[in-house]
């Protein structure tokens, strides 16, 4: 039996955001009814990363979440401005093993391309012990090909409410995704929120496997001990010894295992109005997938994506 890290030796799945802005950069919220909105929401930790600005402060001392370190960096690809850029949230753990300060201003500069933002920004990153995500490809104008060759990132935003409401762009990026991974590429996907006004914060998020406190929830993201939803809850997804795929989860109506260039084996519920509970695949999974990734969808649309089980 194989099983996606997120259901391993599980006590309980935190919820978390990994990408909100406030009014410390074009946020409409403040960072202390950002909180109370996650709050309500049921989140147990979120990580507010306005543009370029870093945050370690809970602003609401009260609050019982943990604050994650971070912000967001982005640069404009030269030479246009905007429509054309990379985005990157970096994720990062307490002082003293975090060298930066709170508040901390980053210069944004034009890049040429992938390589460019790199060496200008990724390496540092990392070399610092940032986790980065790429985000909203589809909103930043950046097929696969122009990011994919980036190394270090954790993992990519596979939803993205800002850009979700704004323009229908970041709903499923779920097709960029495997492109990356059948280059055999590892690389996780999350959803997020990017809620720059209220009205966009708790709609995508994280449920990681993990204890509640940064460098624990830090490391779970690292080797993608978490699944992303925008709604179902995925409660298990496993290989079993003869090869069949299962899921347990939430009330679902679809589900489709994926494997990157595979046309997906999609399966809908004929049980209880069409809805089900568990899903296992019709056959076993082909000995050449390179890995397995499960997506399930409730009666409403809305999706949950696990992390791939890796086969190879």
């Amino acid at each position: 039996m194989i099983r996606q890290s997120a259901f391993e030796n599980v006590k309980k799945h935190l919820k978390g955001g990994l990408h909100c802005h406030t009014t410390r950069s074009d946020g409409k919220a403040t960072p202390e009814e950002t909180i109370a909105i996650h709050e309500q929401k049921g989140y147990d930790f979120l990580a507010i990363t306005d543009h370029r600005i870093y945050n370690y402060k809970n602003y609401l001392p009260e609050s019982r979440l943990t604050i994650i370190p971070g912000m967001e960096m982005d640069a404009h690809i030269a030479p246009m401005r905007r429509i054309h850029c990379f985005h990157t949230v970096w994720l990062g753990p307490e002082k003293p093993e975090n060298p930066y300060e709170q508040d901390q201003v980053f210069e944004r500069e034009l890049v040429k391309d992938q390589f460019d933002f790199q060496e200008k920004y990724l390496n540092q990153a990392h070399k610092d012990k940032q986790l980065t995500i790429y985000c909203h490809p589809q909103w930043s104008g950046t097929p696969a090909r122009e990011f994919e060759q980036m190394e270090g990132n954790f993992a990519m935003e596979l939803w993205n409410t800002g850009c979700a409401l704004g323009c229908d762009y970041d709903v499923n990026n779920g097709w960029i995704w495997d492109e990356i991974l059948m280059q055999g590429k590892k690389i996780f996907g999350v959803a997020t929120d990017d809620g720059h006004p209220a009205t966009q914060h708790g709609m995508g998020w994280v449920m990681v496997n993990s204890e509640n406190n940064v460098s624990s929830i830090l490391e779970a993201l690292e080797k993608g001990a978490f699944y992303s939803s925008t709604g179902p809850e995925i409660h298990d997804f496993y290989i079993d010894d003869e090869g069949y795929a299962h899921v347990k989860c939430s009330t679902c109506v679809k589900c489709r295992f994926i494997c990157g260039a595979m046309r997906p084996i999609v399966q809908r519920g004929t049980d209880n109005g069409g809805a089900f509970l568990e899903m296992v695949s019709r056959d076993p999974v082909p000995d050449y997938f390179p890995y397995l990734r499960v997506e399930v969808t409730d009666i409403g649309g809305r999706v949950a994506w696990s992390n791939p089980i890796f086969l190879k």
